[in-house]
């Protein structure tokens, strides 16, 4: 068993969605920890090569893998490259997804079919290719208490409706199920499945939420911590999680979002 409850020496984690945002975060908080990373990206290259290099010259080991987590022999044959380069793997974060806001009325078939696909079928596909490599390998008690983890990102809509986005919203509530649903088919054979939920995150892909004094002041109303989050903050989630520490947790959803779910506008008792 491993010295250090939140090391993660000589596990091999693949994280989705890597080249940006919370997935290169989470790339980064992993390798810090001591695990090697495969980097999982679609489109430009360049983005997920330069979380490897960084990671590279931290002294650790990744790799960039480009695959559409939608598409299963994609993702069949990411999950081949990652055991031949290191042997096995240890930990998935399912982190790549996407949003495409639309009035329900107005919402088309395909902008509901590609948010559902990429947002839970992905995760789908992922989390079943990692579980059969983790019963393949057995356990290894001398690295991991855990056969494998697995950590899927989801959001606070899985808990918080939102208008406009009910494709969004139905995949992350799909994907806490999900969650649920893994932990309790595999924690006999000490696999953990857990999620995290993140709030409101600085990322580029929500900048107009915090870019301005008046989107910033709008936005902080529904935080009653005061600040909206970065990338690390959930990052840190992650590592625990996966790591010994977090050993007796499986099929829960850590929620990252400075109390937005604790529906601030009651906070005056005056509801």
């Amino acid at each position: 068993m491993p010295d250090r409850p939140l090391s993660l020496q000589n596990q091999v984690a693949l994280v989705t969605g890597a080249s940006s945002g919370i997935g290169r975060q989470a790339a980064y908080s992993l390798a810090e920890a001591g695990a090697s990373v495969v980097i999982n990206y679609i489109g430009s290259r360049d983005p997920a090569e330069e979380v490897v290099q960084k990671i590279e010259e931290q002294g650790g080991q990744a790799m960039a893998v480009e695959a559409d987590v939608s598409n299963e022999a994609q993702v069949d044959a990411m999950f081949t490259r990652a055991c031949e380069r290191f042997g096995t793997l240890h930990i998935l974060v399912n982190n790549a997804g996407i949003e495409k806001d639309k009035a329900f009325t107005e919402m088309t078939l395909a902008e509901w079919q590609e948010v559902i696909d990429v947002n839970l079928t992905g995760q789908f596909l992922c989390s079943r290719a990692a579980i059969r490599e983790f019963l393949r390998r057995g356990e290894q008690p001398d690295i991991s208490r855990a056969t494998g983890k697995i950590v899927c990102i989801s959001s606070v809509h899985q808990r918080i409706p939102w208008a406009r986005h009910a494709n969004y919203a139905a995949s992350k509530g799909g994907v806490m199920l999900l969650v649920q649903t893994l932990a309790q088919e595999f924690a006999s054979r000490r696999i953990r499945v857990n999620a995290v939920a993140p709030g409101a995150i600085k990322t580029a892909i929500n900048r107009a939420a915090w870019a301005t004094e008046e989107a910033l002041d709008k936005l902080l109303k529904m935080i009653p911590y005061g600040r909206v989050g970065d990338a690390a903050d959930v990052g840190n989630a992650i590592v625990w999680l996966c790591c010994d520490a977090s050993d007796y947790v499986t099929g829960t959803t850590l929620v990252v979002d400075g109390g937005m779910t604790l529906y601030p506008s009651f906070s005056t008792g005056e509801g």
